[in-house]
C-alpha cells in the first residue's frame, strides 16, 4: 500500500527530474541554453507520465507542466521550478511540527510590519475590510482558538490575505508554513484571497511557489 504523501511524491518528482537534467548535461559534457533544458525536462516529464513512475499524486502537475512547455517553451522555466519545489519542500521537510507556534509568530512578526490583523471575528458570511491601502489578514475567530492545540496545527486553517503574494509566502516560508495558492473566488472577505495552511504541512496540491 503507497501512503506516500504529496509533499514526499512531488519532492521526488522534483529531484528527479534535476538529477537527470545534471546526468545528461554530464553524459554530454556541454553547456546547454534554458531552452535545451526546457525541453529536455519536458521530454522527461512525458515519458515519466506514460510509464508512470511517479505517484498519481502529482499526475496532474506533469501533464499541467508538460501543456505549459509545448506552450511556451524556455518560458516554461522547467528547471527554475523543480528548484522552487526543492527548496520550499526540503526547507520545511524537517520543520512540520509546532506550526501553532509558527503561525502566531507570523502573526507577530505582521504585527510589527503595521499589517491589520484580526484573529478575534466570526467569519461565517461575506465581510468588507477597509484597510485603506494596509496588508492585512483575517482569520476566523473559531479557527484560530480552536485549530492549534499545545502548540501544533490539528486542522487546515484559512487565512483571509491582501498583501503582495510573494511577501507573505516568503514570511509563511520563514515560520516553517506552506500555504496553498491563493483562492479569491472562496474568499469571504472582500478584496482578499483564501489561502489554507494544512496539520504538518500536507498540502493536498502544490503549495504557492516563491519566484
Amino acid at each position: 500500500m503507497n501512503s506516500q504523501t504529496y509533499n514526499q511524491a512531488i519532492l521526488e518528482l522534483a529531484l528527479a527530474g534535476l538529477a537527470e537534467l545534471t546526468s545528461s548535461a554530464q553524459t554530454k559534457k556541454a553547456q546547454r541554453t534554458p531552452a535545451q533544458e526546457s525541453h529536455f525536462i519536458c521530454n522527461w516529464m512525458v515519458e515519466s507520465l506514460k510509464e508512470k513512475r511517479f505517484s498519481k499524486l502529482v499526475a496532474d502537475d506533469l501533464t499541467a507542466w508538460i501543456r505549459l512547455a509545448r506552450s511556451q517553451g524556455a518560458g516554461a522555466e522547467l528547471k527554475r521550478l523543480l528548484e522552487r519545489i526543492v527548496f520550499q519542500y526540503q526547507t520545511v521537510e524537517n520543520a512540520n511540527t509546532g506550526l501553532g507556534h509558527g503561525l502566531n509568530a507570523m502573526i507577530n512578526e505582521l504585527l510589527e510590519a503595521e499589517w491589520l490583523v484580526f484573529t478575534d471575528t466570526e467569519v461565517n458570511t461575506k465581510l468588507k475590510l477597509d484597510g485603506d491601502g494596509l496588508s492585512s489578514i483575517v482569520i476566523d475567530v473559531k479557527e484560530f482558538s480552536q485549530h492549534i492545540q499545545d502548540g501544533e496545527l490539528i486542522k487546515p486553517t484559512h487565512l483571509y490575505v491582501r498583501a503582495d503574494e510573494q511577501t507573505f509566502a516568503q514570511i509563511a516560508l520563514s515560520h516553517g508554513l506552506l500555504i496553498s495558492q491563493g483562492n479569491k473566488k472562496t474568499s469571504l472577505i472582500k478584496h482578499h484571497k483564501t489561502y489554507v495552511i494544512y496539520p504538518q504541512n500536507q498540502q493536498p496540491a502544490l503549495c504557492l511557489l516563491l519566484n
